[in-house]
């Protein structure tokens, strides 16, 4: 097909007309909620009788979905990798998304959404420092900062425009990685309407006619595949700016206690849906091994000078570094038969080989700091706590995560891409270091005892800011490589 016969994707140029009711809000519309839920939305309309589309909303207030206002909500998935033993790669056009609001330039619009009777589910993914709380959040904002208090606006604006009906309650399934996602979402709504003086009886509709699900959701989505996309576009005939690739593994696992199989009936598709009474151990071992081993490969290989998930595991000493990470550090702070534990790092790691996917570094760095708090940071503590002894490899991870925060790499600047508030702490911090007006000592101190970013104060654990100080001073005097090198290679040949 000739490059000038491939056409912009929207509605008017696809066959893609029919749109069907609203039933889900989705808080997000990222490569991942795009990549997992939206396409299994879009697969429950295809295979059974479903027949829902999704409203996205804009969570924060930087960028405005701009190529997916442009394409009228559609996009295509590009689903790549080992399947059954086989290679498997498959392109589908997500047809689900029928609106895109903005709260911060559309916020009546997005407070009518909770009028449409039809929505019963609502989904987000705010990242691991998206559901939180914050008292400076008043009912008078238009909207308020954080996700749980613009969440509160629309579930009171749905409970007085249905009259406190039990009926229009909402399933609610956050898919942040955060252990008791669901609870801790209706934790947050629940201090709003507190805070604000929200009527008990809108307390009592949120507690007994909203279910809130902690759920887990596990799909590698690397988003854009740049080194692909030109020959798709022509095979589709279409150009798709939000096209995004996938591997074939996903599992969604919900935990609940109501029977959501007739109005979810995934049951009836071909999707790894899961609902359970116990998400316990499907979170821990994902959580810790894949995610955990992501966050902690990220700063390691993109400041060596690695780009991507497969180049590193590719790289000799950082493969060795790794595989010694997770059997000898994190492996043993779970309580899980062998047998299992190292099947799943089987998998895992061929996941990450997935010859078909370009799983970018930057891509993952996405906040660093909350995602190593959630997924780093529980091993090491347990590996400590049993053991009385600092984890060494886990302890270089943490070590890169805060040096990456420098946002240099070979004279380089990071395009770090974190909440302002995190980028603005690390870059005074690291600048006084520079200046010479603060020594690396005081300022690993300051970063340590922040209990904001890590739930605690870390200078408590016995020698760790001394461990930490040691790792960061060799990389100072040698470089990153070299530092790594010292500690990790030369010393163990």
């Amino acid at each position: 097909m000739e490059e000038n016969s491939v056409l912009n994707l929207s509605r008017q140029t696809s066959s893609s007309k029919e749109t069907f009711p609203a039933k889900v809000l989705q808080f997000g519309g990222g490569n991942f909620l795009r990549g997992f839920v939206d396409w299994m939305i879009d697969e429950l309309n295809q295979q059974t009788s479903f027949d829902g589309s999704v409203i996205i909303v804009k969570p924060t207030e930087r960028g405005d979905y701009e190529a997916l206002r442009k394409q009228d909500g559609l996009f295509h998935v590009l689903t790549q990798g080992v399947k059954e033993g086989k290679l498997f790669s498959q392109v589908d056009l997500v047809q689900c998304v029928s609106q895109i609001i903005h709260p911060y330039l559309e916020w009546a619009s997005y407070l009518e959404t909770a009028r449409i009777p039809s929505i019963r589910f609502i989904v987000s993914n705010t990242t691991e420092s998206g559901i939180k709380s914050n008292r400076t959040d008043l009912f008078s904002h238009n909207p308020p900062k954080e996700f749980p208090a613009k969440l509160t606006h629309w579930l009171y604006h749905r409970y007085t425009h249905f009259g406190n009906n039990s009926a229009f309650g909402c399933i609610i399934l956050p898919c942040e990685l955060i252990e008791n996602n669901g609870q801790n979402l209706k934790k947050c709504i629940l201090e709003y309407a507190d805070w604000w003086s929200l009527s008990p009886a809108f307390i009592t509709w949120v507690e007994e006619s909203n279910v809130f699900c902690n759920t887990l959701v596990d799909r590698i989505i690397p988003g854009f595949p740049k080194d692909q996309a030109e020959q798709i576009f022509k095979e589709l005939g279409y150009h798709d700016d939000l096209l995004v690739a996938a591997e074939p593994y996903h599992i969604w696992a919900i935990e609940t206690t109501a029977d959501l199989r007739e109005e979810l009936p995934f049951g009836a598709t071909n999707l790894n849906v899961v609902f359970t009474d116990d998400l316990t151990p499907y979170r821990t071992l994902k959580v810790r091994i894949l995610n955990g081993l992501h966050t902690s490969m990220v700063p390691i290989g993109y400041l060596i000078g690695i780009d991507t998930v497969r180049d590193s595991l590719d790289h000799i000493n950082l493969s060795k570094f790794l595989h010694a990470l997770v059997h000898e550090e994190i492996v043993p702070t779970l309580d899980y038969p062998p047998d299992v534990v190292d099947k799943y790092v089987s998998d895992v790691m061929d996941r990450f080989r997935n010859p078909y996917i370009e799983h970018y570094l930057l891509s993952i760095s996405l906040n660093s700091i909350s995602k190593f708090r959630v997924r780093v940071l529980p091993s090491l503590l347990h590996y400590w706590k049993n053991r009385q002894v600092l984890p060494s490899r886990l302890v270089f991870a943490f070590a890169s995560v805060l040096w990456f925060y420098r946002g240099i790499r070979n004279q380089e600047v990071i395009p770090l891409n974190d909440n302002q508030e995190v980028l603005d702490y690390f870059k005074s911090l690291w600048e006084s270091h520079r200046n010479k007006t603060q020594s690396l000592e005081n300022i690993l101190k300051s970063m340590l005892s922040n209990s904001s970013f890590w739930g605690q104060d870390l200078c408590l654990v016995p020698g760790l800011h001394e461990l930490i100080t040691k790792y960061l001073k060799r990389i100072e005097q040698k470089g990153f490589t070299n530092g790594f090198n010292d500690f990790f290679v030369s010393n163990n040949d």
